[in-house]
């Protein structure tokens, strides 16, 4: 059934998730109307992940250009930024303690995004949106069909959907490649009680205990929730091959691939008291951009997909904030903010791209784990 859906808005963002929602923000708070068009049918429709460390430079800034930033301190969880490396044995090779002065607090996920919503105008999120097509039209317009059968017309679309984005094909014909990494995600719930060892070897914070090709990451969230992503540097084979129907069975078969480890780190995998979740990590190239196109751009992990490594969500939370403050600085003239905005995105994402892969290839290259210790020794700060 058709829902209602305006014939015409000045501004479309296509996806409701954080950088989408600073967007709308940071445009509203400059008198600046705005639509979100969002395919889930309600904001809880789905959950939204777990812990995000936002950080000073990029995220923290985000927030204070939608006056959130007070809101936001008080949605911290405090010792999340802890941080300790374990062997696969389980001995301590690393500990950084949260003394709250790391400039990376962390807040869960879906907090984050629920203070951004409660931030809008009523009615500025269209649920139950799914953008089925798009089209150019004269002028730098566009039109956008949903999957209910309704459309708009448009002066701007921002593309906030995400790695498959549906607008991404208006600007650019790339599409996100296997980045050759699997995580398994798995959560342990009253974990202390529960679960006692894994709740010890984690900590209050972030664990990395990784080896040659493989890990096991994982958080204290709230609520003595351990959340964990096991990780694989596998074929994609590798993961059609798993059974995830059963998760008794996927969970041995993830688990086998870490022989000898201790059993408070195995546990992690094999004790999820939710049904785990595998997931493919797909990136797009470091060097993504496109030829401006009148009338359409793109922000966060639509324009600029990384490997997870911290910095995806703070990306696309300041790609929302600076868009929005150059469309308010250049009232009428949708294209130079445009422009400009595309002209500091593409090599501030690229430069964060490559240092995503270095992530990855600290955590799990072939001296692991000393290569991860190298990198905390390096990018830390010292006390």
């Amino acid at each position: 059934m058709k829902t209602d859906t305006p014939a015409t808005v000045a501004i479309a963002i296509v996806g409701a998730g954080l950088g989408g929602l600073v967007l709308a923000r940071v445009l509203q708070r400059h008198g600046i109307a705005a639509t979100v068009f969002e395919a889930d049918a309600s904001a809880d429709a789905r959950p939204q992940g777990g812990m995000l460390d936002i950080h000073d430079h990029n995220g923290q800034r985000a927030l204070r250009d939608a006056g959130l930033f007070d809101a936001f301190l008080g949605l911290v969880h405090p010792g999340g930024q802890a941080s300790r490396v374990l062997a696969r044995d389980g001995r301590l090779l690393f500990e950084d303690h949260d003394d709250g002065t790391g400039g990376r607090p962390e807040v869960p996920r879906g907090a984050l995004r629920r203070l951004l919503l409660d931030a809008l105008q009523p009615g500025t999120v269209r649920w139950g949106h799914k953008l089925a097509s798009t089209a150019a039209l004269p002028g730098g317009r566009h039109r956008l069909e949903f999957a209910d059968g309704g459309a708009v017309t448009v002066d701007l679309v921002v593309g906030a959907d995400g790695a498959w984005s549906r607008v991404r094909p208006l600007v650019s014909a790339a599409r996100p490649a296997y980045a050759g990494l699997l995580f398994f995600e798995t959560w342990l719930t009253d974990a202390d009680t529960r679960h006692p060892a894994a709740a010890a070897a984690v900590g209050s914070g972030a664990l990395f205990a990784v080896a040659p090709g493989q890990g096991i990451l994982a958080h204290r969230e709230p609520d003595g929730v351990l959340h964990a992503y096991v990780v694989l540097q596998r074929p994609q084979a590798w993961a059609d091959d798993v059974d995830m129907a059963d998760p008794v069975a996927a969970a041995a078969r993830v688990a086998a691939e870490f022989p000898g480890w201790a059993p408070a780190l195995t546990a992690l995998i094999t004790d999820s008291d939710r049904p785990p979740v595998l997931r493919q990590i797909h990136a797009l190239p470091a060097a993504h951009r496109w030829p401006h196109t009148r009338g359409v751009t793109l922000l966060g992990d639509a324009a600029h997909l990384l490997v997870p490594s911290g910095e995806g969500a703070n990306l696309a939370m300041l790609d929302g904030a600076e868009l929005g403050k150059l469309i308010a600085a250049h009232p009428g003239d949708l294209d130079t903010a445009l422009r400009t905005f595309e002209e500091a995105m593409f090599p501030r994402s690229a430069a964060e791209a490559i240092a995503a892969d270095e992530v990855t290839a600290a955590l799990f290259s072939d001296a692991a784990p000393q290569s991860l210790l190298d990198f905390f020794a390096h990018h830390l700060p010292v006390a």
